[in-house]
């Protein structure tokens, strides 16, 4: 089993803010704006907000709107839209990044997690605030092991058509792919194959005090492959992480994959 360190939601360049840590815990990754795509923020929701409303309230000088349109990717939490009962998440990959993972072999059993920008929130009188004393963080939120990997020029059936891979303009790519997740984790068989996680101190890859590129990576990941890094890249007292970027894919031997599977089982949330 392969895993992938997967990097994706807003940042300070796609989207002007980081993603919010919900007071419950909840990692709610943003998706990027896109206005080539058709799926606004506002039909969006979580816990009885769409998703417009909780960027308004965090960041009340933002450029968006509630009718800019985003890029759903990677699609996980089965609450943000109205779902049909045979939906499993969905990660799309096209260009460099996948060209990228078609040559490290990613395929049928592998594991993404999925990583962001984030900060830790408040509520208070003005509304959802992120905390004043909060730095931003890369956490992982969220994880998809593959069931198969989809060319939608081949395959578009209605389970996948929704996805923005699927939509014309990305259909006609050579290197196009969605990755459908399994139905169940085969290493937690009561668990769904794809899903969003809840906050604990595992997920958090930023070494605390440290900026937020360099990485509390525990031992096991030294001597192991990591796409776009190097043996150089564990220093004395943290692990930086490569700046550019978004698939890391990792050789992983079978303390890596324990901690991985120790995250999900930790902060799995459904």
């Amino acid at each position: 089993m392969r895993i992938i360190l997967s990097r994706k939601g807003f940042d300070a360049q796609y989207g002007g803010q980081p993603s919010p840590i919900l007071p419950d815990g909840t990692l709610l990754s943003l998706p990027i704006p896109e206005p080539r795509d058709s799926l606004a923020f506002e039909d969006l929701s979580h816990g009885g907000f769409t998703y417009w409303e909780l960027i308004r309230s965090l960041h009340p000088a933002t450029k968006l709107s509630g009718a800019s349109t985003c890029h759903l990717d990677p699609d996980l939490d089965p609450r943000a839209l109205p779902r049909d009962s045979k939906w499993r998440a969905l990660l799309g990959q096209t260009g460099a990044a996948q060209g990228h993972l078609a040559k490290c072999g990613v395929g049928k059993g592998d594991l993404f997690l999925f990583f962001g920008t984030f900060r830790q929130t408040e509520m208070g009188e003005q509304g959802l605030t992120y905390r004043k004393d909060a730095p931003e963080v890369h956490m992982i939120f969220g994880y998809l092991q593959v069931e198969e990997v989809i060319d939608p020029r081949e395959d578009c059936g209605p389970e996948i058509s929704y996805h923005p891979h699927a939509q014309e303009r990305f259909r006609a790519a050579k290197h196009n792919r969605i990755y459908r997740a399994s139905e169940r984790l085969d290493f937690f068989p009561e668990r769904p194959g794809g899903g969003v996680l809840k906050a604990h101190p595992g997920l958090q890859l930023t070494k605390p005090g440290f900026s937020k590129s360099r990485w509390q990576l525990p031992d096991c990941f030294r001597g192991v492959p990591i796409s776009y890094h190097t043996a150089e890249s564990f220093r004395p007292e943290y692990f930086q992480s490569a700046a550019k970027g978004q698939e890391f894919v990792v050789t992983a031997n079978q303390k890596v994959k324990d901690w991985a599977k120790g995250l999900i089982g930790e902060g799995n949330r459904y």
